[in-house]
């Protein structure tokens, strides 16, 4: 039995080195990336049986995409597709003044057309925890069916359920998105969003504190936690709110900072710990994942305490 079972796409990134511009690169660095994947790969090295569920093309991309999951930490749960391709998308990296670019390949992708009726879901019903994000469900409207789906099936048999809403402008605008979000709401037990998407997308306002009060007070969330970049996260449970900083780090790859945060946090939560030191720990993930190339955090649970143990001089002792 998995402690974490994930849903979503992966998806093949591909690269220039650097900060090269994608219209004259000569070379392309290639690895797979996803939310939901990188979420399940997080909490696997942390310590976590986390298991992965998805659908892909049976093919040599899709076959890279789970042998790469499976490396890196997690379990990878997959149905098979003769129809359908493998999403991909190609990262342009950047420093200011010109921002990093996405540029996305991920049309007819075999996952949305994944139903829940196809996908292992007694690996869900059997977890301590399942996590999906908003990305799922602006796929496809078969996808927005089978995130509801999976949620409630979820919810149905005492797997806690935690939602990122992790919006994605490419994919729809928060006109589109909000109702379909908030029709997923009443499944989720934890709520993740950064302030940006729930002033922009959820029509919220006030601190991030509010924030968190007003969406607990409407949905009855067991937990919302509030990222806020560079000014740390919040997250409200039980009545009682908690703040965190960010930790200070020098970053090479900022992607999946996000999906670091959230593997951490649910790490653990799942191994016993409080919401506090739950969020501690997921900060010091993340910063470390900044750190690092490619859209996963490969760091070890030493690693992530050496960060947690630092003096203000960075030594760690």
């Amino acid at each position: 039995m998995s402690d974490l079972v994930t849903f979503g796409e992966t998806m093949l990134r591909l690269s220039p080195p650097g900060q090269e511009r994608i219209e004259r690169a000569t070379e392309l660095e290639f690895r797979a990336a996803g939310a939901e994947s990188n979420v399940a790969v997080n909490a696997g090295r942390l310590g976590v049986e986390a298991t992965w569920l998805s659908k892909l093309p049976e093919s040599p991309l899709g076959r890279k995409v789970t042998a790469t999951v499976e490396s890196q930490g997690a379990d990878a749960d997959v149905v098979w597709s003769e129809e359908g391709r493998q999403g991909t998308y190609y990262l342009e990296q950047a420093s200011k003044p010109r921002p990093t670019n996405v540029v996305y390949d991920r049309a007819n992708a075999a996952v949305t057309t994944a139903t829940a009726d196809e996908l292992p879901t007694e690996r869900i019903e059997r977890a301590d925890c399942f996590y999906t994000s908003g990305i799922t469900p602006a796929l496809s409207d078969t996808l927005e069916g089978t995130t509801a789906d999976l949620l409630e099936l979820a919810q149905d048999a005492g797997t806690t359920t935690v939602f990122d809403v992790n919006y994605r402008s490419k994919l729809w605008t928060p006109a589109e998105a909000r109702p379909v979000l908030e029709s997923l709401f009443p499944a989720i037990d934890v709520l993740v969003t950064a302030e940006r998407d729930a002033r922009a997308v959820l029509g919220l306002e006030g601190d991030a504190e509010r924030i968190a009060r007003d969406l607990a007070d409407e949905w009855g969330f067991e937990t919302v936690v509030v990222t806020r970049g560079a000014a740390g996260a919040l997250a409200l449970h039980a009545g009682d709110v908690t703040e965190q900083p960010a930790i200070e780090a020098d970053t090479y790859d900022a992607v999946g900072t996000g999906d670091a945060f959230v593997g951490g946090f649910l790490t653990r939560r799942l191994q016993g710990d409080g919401v506090p030191a739950a969020l501690e720990y997921a900060a010091a993930v993340a910063s470390l994942k900044r750190t690092i190339p490619g859209d996963t955090a490969l760091v070890t649970p030493d690693e992530v305490e050496a960060v947690l143990e630092k003096t203000d001089d960075g030594i760690a002792r």
